[in-house]
């Protein structure tokens, strides 16, 4: 098990459940907490061709970004390109974690991220920003302890894409 999947089992299980809605018609049965754990993997850990880091950093530089595919460096990237680079860095840093909205995160991550995600996971689009914008700033906030990013294999090592 790799250090993304810890961190999300960790913070699930810390914390309250949210009220559970019976799945749509269409959506494969499946947990909300399967759904959200799914989403949380393909915005966060780095796909397969990514160039692990060498070393833990404290702020990605520019040409990191370079030719990896996906993960916590491009969520951040993503997050910084349409305006909300306060938001993600309140969460990597050591105070307090700024709030963000489901619309907040939709206009972070995109529309098609959040038409890939909801594919993916069978959620609903709504449900799945509500969950990520409840869950997302604690899984950044342990994944970034001291304010530091983690070493980018650490968070592919265990990870399978279904």
């Amino acid at each position: 098990m790799g250090l993304l999947d810890e961190v999300i089992r960790a913070t699930m299980a810390s914390r309250p459940s949210a009220p559970q809605s019976p799945p749509a018609q269409s959506a494969p049965a499946q947990d909300p907490f399967s759904q959200i754990a799914v989403a949380l993997q393909e915005l966060l850990a780095p796909r397969q061709g990514a160039a692990p880091a060498t070393q833990a950093r404290s702020a990605p530089q520019p040409e990191e970004g370079e030719g990896q595919v996906g993960g916590l460096d491009a969520l951040i990237n993503q997050f910084k390109k349409n305006g909300l680079e306060d938001v993600i860095n309140s969460w990597i840093g050591t105070g307090q974690n700024k709030a963000i909205s489901p619309s907040q995160l939709r206009q972070a991550i995109g529309q098609d991220t959040v038409n890939d995600l909801s594919r993916q996971t069978g959620a609903p689009q709504d449900d799945l920003l509500s969950q990520l914008s409840r869950y997302l700033p604690a899984v950044i906030d342990k994944l970034t302890p001291d304010g530091r990013l983690p070493n980018q294999a650490d968070l592919r090592s265990g990870y399978r894409r279904s």
